[in-house]
């Protein structure tokens, strides 16, 4: 199921965590950027944050007060939006044969047009519904990038439907390393009877699809391998639990859930840093998954 493993209560490579975490440094040295450019953008979300201490001491600015009473309001809007809007169907369109790949320009690091179309559109999608989790695009494309390489360079409809379905192996304990996972959708999403696999360009796993499972183009079907709802679903999985991508720590975390493995957090982080800053890191610097 691509090099992920979305349970994460099950520790995937039972000595991951611990036997990689020798290796983060080496291989968060690409991510370094990354790491700087949060703490930046952490302080200077601080120096604009409305009061401080003093004024909560002496009472706050009126302007304050209402800067607070809007950003209240802003989110409390977004989260009853989010609560009425329909739950999509969950399921796999069967698509014609013969469809022609999106001719889009290029994006960032080499990123295939639709992927961007798709990330960019996540991101502001979770921008209005999400606002605290703070999503960066840059992320879900560091996520598309290890998982299937934005659905293998890019081989997608203009409307974000890959021209060949794209499936991770079968979870039956053949692949050494993955663990067994007995079905849990009756095939209906990924195809088999048995056992499962992952699905889709962002590599879901059934269960965990049908759980988060986002309509992202609109069309009120939440499908694992159109790319834009299969971005959006990633983004609503990294965010949930309220957690903040601008606090790197946090977004480790959520990182995590893909693959309880610190070398898989060193690829996502260093990907994300080179689509967002232009650079492009190097295969030594990454450590293996």
């Amino acid at each position: 199921m691509g090099r992920h493993r979305k349970q994460p209560a099950i520790t995937i490579r039972r000595s991951s965590v611990l036997a990689l975490t020798g290796l983060v440094p080496a291989g968060l040295a690409a991510v370094t950027a990354a790491s700087d450019v949060g703490s930046q953008a952490a302080a200077a979300v601080e120096q604009h944050l409305p009061g401080d201490d003093r004024d909560e001491q002496v009472g706050a600015r009126p302007q304050a007060i209402s800067e607070t009473v809007a950003k209240t309001e802003y989110v409390e809007h977004a989260m009853a939006k989010q609560q009425t809007k329909p739950k999509p169907q969950v399921k796999s369109v069967a698509l014609m044969e013969g469809r022609q790949r999106a001719d889009l320009p290029v994006g960032p690091g080499g990123v295939p047009g639709i992927a961007v179309s798709a990330y960019q559109n996540a991101e502001r999608i979770l921008a209005e519904e999400n606002p605290t989790c703070n999503m960066p695009w840059t992320l879900l494309a560091g996520i598309g990038r290890v998982e299937s390489t934005h659905d293998y360079g890019g081989k997608a409809d203009n409307d974000g439907n890959p021209l060949s379905p794209v499936y991770g192996p079968v979870l039956d304990g053949s692949l050494y390393g993955n663990n067994v996972i007995r079905d849990t959708d009756g095939g209906a999403l990924d195809g088999l009877a048995g056992y499962d696999r992952a699905i889709g360009p962002m590599q879901f796993l059934p269960q965990t699809w049908t759980h988060y499972a986002a309509d992202g183009n609109g069309d009120g079907i939440a499908d694992p391998q159109n790319l834009f709802d299969a971005a959006l679903t990633a983004g609503k999985y990294l965010c949930d639990g309220g957690l903040n991508m601008r606090d790197l720590a946090q977004q480790s975390r959520a990182i995590l859930r893909y693959n309880n493995s610190m070398a898989y957090v060193a690829n996502v982080m260093a990907y994300e840093t080179s689509y967002a800053t232009g650079t492009t890191p190097r295969p030594g610097d990454l450590p293996r998954i």
